[in-house]
């Protein structure tokens, strides 16, 4: 399962920087550009000098290799922690998250932020712009959470009720 969740993790990868070339090259969105596709979805460039939601904005070269450190510092822990894992659905959900992280490290490396291009707004209402390695490591941290929050099939948990029945 490990080998699965290593390649997860280059699919999300692959899949992310796919579709930052389709942008850049095929669709031809530019800075600051927006390209209306549906009601509630468009195509917008932002160049995110920072973190998730733009936090931690890197506004200096220095400040730029700290965050490709720190995320890499992150990739690292992450695939190690995959190595380590014993449960299916949390290698999944750390594989999302690694790709992601990779897929941005790559982009802060080449151009010096994150591109991201999907942007789902509402009427007024505007939520983050974000790209496919951010949607991967956001829905892997909510697997995450809930997994360790509610446990899940493979957790642990049905294993300790079962002894716990079996004992009785």
């Amino acid at each position: 399962m490990k080998g699965v969740s290593y390649a997860l993790s280059g699919a999300v990868f692959l899949a992310d920087q796919l579709s930052k070339w389709w942008i850049i090259e095929k669709v031809g969105l530019e800075a600051r550009e927006t390209i209306p596709v549906l009601p509630f979805f468009s195509l917008t460039w932002v160049e995110n000098r920072g973190v998730s939601m733009g936090l931690l904005t890197a506004d200096s070269d220095m400040g730029r290799w700290l965050l490709v450190a720190l995320t890499a510092a992150i990739a690292v822990v992450v695939a190690y922690w995959i190595w380590r894992e014993q449960r299916r659905g949390d290698m999944v959900a750390l594989a999302l998250v690694l790709g992601g992280a990779l897929g941005n490290i790559v982009d802060r490396v080449r151009f010096g932020y994150v591109v991201d291009f999907v942007h789902l707004h509402l009427g007024q209402w505007s939520f983050y712009v974000f790209n496919v390695a951010d949607a991967a490591i956001s829905i892997g941290v909510v697997v995450l959470l809930v997994r360790a929050l509610f446990g899940g099939p493979d957790s642990g948990h049905s294993d300790r009720r079962n002894e716990r029945l079996h004992d009785a």
